[in-house]
């Protein structure tokens, strides 16, 4: 041991970890802002440019306003380094003392997180409030420091992970671009693919995890070209990937990856062990090293390395009154035209839409106050507000979820539209179309400007859900897209399709 070194105190720790999740709440990467900067001005897609102007704008209002970039605060995961001469006071316990960095942040009044980890996964999920435990991979290494990798992933990206086990013949670019386009839009793009080769099946999707942590350099590397076979792959992938028009939250575009990150590991001569985990809009991680002199914390980064977009609602759009709009008014509505919704605007996901089964099942009504007739749901799950706020940030969350209650919900209570995030099911789009109904998109990555358009919100129903208890929110021009329409037609069929293997110029 080195006994010159200095002492990695608790309190150290705790500091440190709460400070970086505070920051990367509401300050995404530089490095990442600017990519998404430089895809917004090559863009040629409308709707996916809007769409990326929506996250710019939003980046920039949590940065100045200190609050989360998604509603969505992610699961933490830390990824620990210790050095084998760094010293510790008395009784340390690094994962204990991270889980109490998690609490002080996610709890933090001036700027709290949504508490979003539940335990007994397989039984009554029962939410921990302060979003721990956090997921820790710890690793000796030489030397006398701690170095300290954390993100917040997001559980839409995250839910879309793969992993396969491929045949050492197998084409893994052909692979991967199989897998983004079965993805869909529920991750959150354009983001940043992390992808782990060789070792074997949990070597593999631990190292996808982990290269999500490196810094964004795609541009740097087409530059001045690849000088190895991973290099060459990174390439590829990316090349592949935004091929197939996917674009900005699947609306048809240019873009659909700014990186694509990759780690490998020798493996057995019989595989070829791939993982692929997506990083989404809302890309969230931070960095620090403890060598016993304090606590390391973020530095705060400069606006002006924003880029200068921004957002304004298209005075052009169609305005909607949903206190008054009808069935026969929904009818004219065209896949990918944005609409500016006003009124009162009920909000439900999948806690919520478990126990109205659960209800009709048993031959009851809806609670006291719930009345969906030619009302609009939308998926959401809000941050707790502060200070004057209606609600915090309060994007939309993955509608898949909710595709097998679809049916139920328009044949049942009268609902006459859904608003959400990402493509609908087969069974979902059939339902639609079957009792003309809409399917909105709000953007995802845009929660705290979403949130702006939030007037008031009560709580209606199920308080003991927290999160996802139903609210009415009043709300005034939220910005939406029409995904589905009455036809069945999906703006998330049609966009790619007419943005697919078209170049950037």
């Amino acid at each position: 041991m080195n006994n010159s070194a200095a002492i990695i105190r608790k309190a150290d720790v705790v500091a440190s970890v709460a400070d970086a999740l505070q920051f990367m709440s509401y300050y995404h990467p530089v490095d990442f802002i600017q990519a998404l900067g430089a895809a917004y001005a090559q863009e040629q897609s409308p709707a996916a440019k809007d769409a990326i102007a929506q996250i710019l704008t939003n980046s920039r209002m949590c940065a100045e306003g200190k609050r989360p970039i998604c509603q969505d605060t992610g699961i933490v995961v830390a990824f620990v380094e210790i050095g084998l001469q760094a010293r510790f006071e008395e009784g340390a316990d690094i994962e204990a003392w991270i889980n109490e960095g998690v609490r002080l942040a996610y709890t933090h009044v001036d700027n709290p997180l949504r508490a979003s980890i539940v335990s007994d996964p397989a039984g009554k999920r029962s939410n921990t409030k302060d979003n721990t435990p956090a997921v820790i991979h710890t690793r000796a290494v030489p030397g006398n420091q701690v170095h300290v990798m954390l993100a917040a992933k997001g559980g839409g990206s995250e839910n879309k992970a793969k992993l396969a086990m491929l045949n050492p013949s197998d084409d893994i670019v052909e692979w991967i671009a199989s897998v983004v386009e079965d993805m869909g839009a529920g991750w959150c793009p354009p983001g940043v693919l992390g992808i782990g080769i060789g070792g074997t099946a949990e070597k593999a999707v631990l190292m996808a995890k982990q290269s999500l942590m490196q810094p964004i350099d795609l541009a740097e590397l087409r530059q001045r070209g690849a000088s190895n076979r991973i290099e060459e792959l990174r390439l590829q992938i990316a090349d592949r990937v935004n091929a197939l028009g996917i674009g900005a939250q699947g609306l048809g575009g240019l873009t659909t990856v700014l990186d694509v990150k990759i780690l490998d590991y020798p493996t057995h001569a019989a595989s070829l062990p791939v993982a692929v985990i997506p990083n989404c809009a809302a890309t969230r991680h931070a960095h620090f090293s403890l060598d016993g002199h304090g606590p390391d914390l973020q530095k705060i980064p400069s606006l002006q390395d924003w880029p200068q977009v921004f957002w304004q609602p298209n005075q052009q759009s169609r305005r909607v009154n949903l206190d008054t709009l009808t069935r026969e008014d929904i009818q004219t509505w065209q896949p990918g035209e944005t609409i500016l919704l006003s009124g009162k605007l009920l909000t439900g996901r999948d806690a919520a839409h478990k126990k109205i089964a659960e209800l009709f099942a048993q031959g009851q009504s809806l609670p006291a106050g719930v009345d969906f007739t030619n009302r609009f749901i939308y998926y959401v799950g809000p941050v707790d507000p502060v200070g004057d706020e209606a609600v915090g940030p309060a994007g939309p969350t993955t509608s898949t979820r909710m595709d097998k209650f679809t049916e139920m919900m328009l044949s049942k209570t009268g609902l006459l539209g859904m608003v959400g995030k990402a493509e609908r099911g087969p069974e979902a789009i059939q339902a639609i179309q079957r009792h003309r109904s809409v399917y909105l998109i709000a953007v995802g990555g845009a929660a705290y400007l979403v949130s702006k358009a939030i007037k008031s919100a009560k709580v209606l129903a199920f308080p003991e859900l927290g999160m996802e208890a139903i609210y009415e929110f009043e709300v005034q021009d939220m910005p939406v897209t029409v995904a589905v329409d009455v036809q069945g037609n999906s703006v998330h069929q049609t966009g790619p399709q007419q943005w697919r293997n078209i170049k950037v110029s």
